[in-house]
């Protein structure tokens, strides 16, 4: 069957565009509801024996069913109030209004550049000219960041304008055309239990939940309810994007199934803020997304979400130093060099860093940094012996005057030929909330896409979804959650490339394998090809129209 996708892009000018993409293909059709693909899922199953190593190539027949009905999509930040909510709120509305400012280097547009679905394109093939790119975000329906609706939480009181104001982040011509806007925009009381987050949080801690931890639970589950009847929202996604917290002890009793964890709950037991807001969004089937380094997923969160079938998915944005460093290890390993010592530095001066100078929440940090070169270290057995790791260090200091724009200086040091070393030294200077905010924007989106695939197997009787513990956000998180038994994955084009092709299955394309065979051979065996398809595609165009 012949299926035809719409595009509209905006190019510069802002003026709209039409891009007509025309799949040739009997395994795609379209109902009024679904876009249903068949596509052959291919892999390899290797046995090892001894020095003797046999792959089989095996392929599985699969069906993809995606809604195309998009919702309106609610968003509520736990943290609402801090730099990276007030961030991404005026941004949105910034981009809705089409608003522009005058900086000391010119005019400025809103944009959404740094977000991988709205300012990232997909390769659709090759025509006569070269590889045809369309934007990512018109590739399947889904929801643009200028129609989602924020709501939120936060232990400051503080509206949004003043919160904007005080997170210094914007130019003030823009945060003055913003400001009527925001400051209508205020927190909803949140909850704040002071052993999980530094102390020198305490002063902005004006806007708290009262009642035992039971009952602000169910405050936490009311407030979701209200957001969606007072907005009209479709569903909700609720992010964390508050404070980092210290690590959570996993006690047995109390954290390690979906039982004890709401009986502890009801007992008022050790559980953090992070873990709480899990637990009311989960059972208000609500995915929960933890932008922040904590353990928020103890083992009883991860089953009750299993169980009530919602989509979990962290931990900690993957946003600059991080983000490279899954990027040039990957380069450094698949090149066959054998990186010996990472050392990261960096300072900042919001919030975020200021709670991060208590040792309790930078060890959080630390962890989620450390662990991003793992998956490529273990890839390369030719460098590394069985539980060899380079030397990391990973470091945070907290510099007030700075403000958000963040300084990270990092040190790569690899063994080469013959005892040789080779050492790459960067400096990158970045403002942390304005690289954050485009990949809360994606995490929410890719999370709403998700829940309208499913999947069937070839001889299965049902579609099934996505493991409640969504791993093709991997992409986006420093320490990314995946389901037990799952291989972590780290290496940011790996990662990249899973999203693509997911997304390529769910229009029965196949992977880009970027070979290009066709013009690597003394003749293009495609040419004559594609010069006899000409007349049946035209044929089919009339036909269409």
């Amino acid at each position: 069957m012949t299926v035809w996708l719409h595009f509209t892009t905006k190019p510069p000018d802002s003026a709209a565009m039409s891009v007509n993409v025309h799949i040739n293909s009997p395994n795609v059709r379209y109902t009024d509801t679904h876009i249903v693909s068949q596509y052959p899922y291919q892999t390899t199953s290797v046995h090892t024996e001894g020095n003797k190593i046999t792959v089989t190539p095996r392929t599985t027949e699969l069906t993809f069913r995606t809604e195309r009905r998009v919702p309106r999509l609610g968003v509520m930040l736990v943290g609402w109030g801090g730099n990276n909510g007030t961030t991404v709120t005026a941004a949105v509305l910034a981009n809705k209004l089409g608003l522009t400012w005058r900086t000391k280097t010119g005019e400025k547009k809103a944009n959404y550049f740094g977000s991988l679905l709205q300012a990232s394109t997909i390769c659709l093939g090759s025509d006569f000219e070269g590889e045809v790119n369309v934007p990512l975000c018109d590739f399947l329906p889904m929801v643009h960041p200028n129609d989602i609706v924020f709501d939120g939480w936060d232990i400051s009181s503080m509206d949004l304008g003043s919160a904007m104001e005080r997170a210094q982040v914007f130019d003030w011509s823009l945060q003055k055309q913003l400001q009527p806007h925001m400051s209508r925009m205020k927190p909803r009381p949140s909850i704040s239990i002071p052993e999980f987050i530094a102390a020198n949080q305490e002063s902005r801690a004006d806007n708290i939940l009262t009642g035992s931890m039971a009952e602000q639970v169910e405050q936490i589950r009311a407030d979701i309810r209200d957001f969606q009847k007072s907005s009209n929202v479709d569903k909700i996604i609720v992010l964390w994007t508050a404070n980092t917290e210290r690590f959570c002890d996993i006690i047995p009793g109390v954290h390690d199934t979906a039982a004890n964890l709401l009986a502890a709950i009801q007992a008022g037991a050790a559980i953090s803020p992070s873990t709480l807001f899990a637990v009311a969004s989960i059972l208000e089937g609500c995915a929960y997304i933890n932008g922040s380094p904590q353990n928020t997923f103890v083992p009883g969160v991860i089953e009750l979400a299993v169980q009530k079938g919602v989509f979990i998915g962290g931990d900690d944005f993957k946003s600059g130093q991080t983000k490279i460093k899954s990027v040039l290890v990957d380069f450094l390993v698949s090149s066959g060099i054998k990186p010996t010592a990472i050392v990261s530095y960096n300072h900042l001066g919001n919030n975020d860093g200021k709670n991060l100078s208590a040792p309790q929440q930078f060890r959080s940090k630390e962890i989620s940094k450390s662990n991003v070169v793992d998956d490529m270290v273990q890839s390369n057995p030719i460098l590394y012996q069985p539980g060899e790791k380079p030397d990391h260090c990973v470091v945070i200091k907290y510099v007030p005057y700075v403000g958000d724009s963040k300084r990270a200086m990092d040190e790569y040091t690899s063994e080469i030929m013959m005892g040789g070393t080779n050492t790459i030294a960067l400096h990158n200077t970045c403002e942390d909330s304005l690289l954050a905010s485009p990949i809360i924007l994606d995490l929410v989106i890719l999370t709403e896409l998700c829940q309208r695939v499913t999947v069937q197997p070839q001889g299965e009787k049902d579609f099934l979804s996505f493991h409640s513990v969504l791993a093709v956000l991997s992409f986006l998180c420093k320490a990314p959650l995946v389901p037990s038994g799952t291989p972590v994955i780290n290496a940011f084009f790996r990662q990249r490339a899973c999203i693509l092709n997911i997304m390529r299955a769910c229009l029965g394309l196949p992977p880009q394998n970027h070979m290009l065979l066709e013009h690597k051979l003394q003749r293009n065996f495609l040419h004559s090809h594609a010069s006899n398809m000409n007349g049946h595609v035209a044929a089919l165009e009339k036909n269409w129209n």
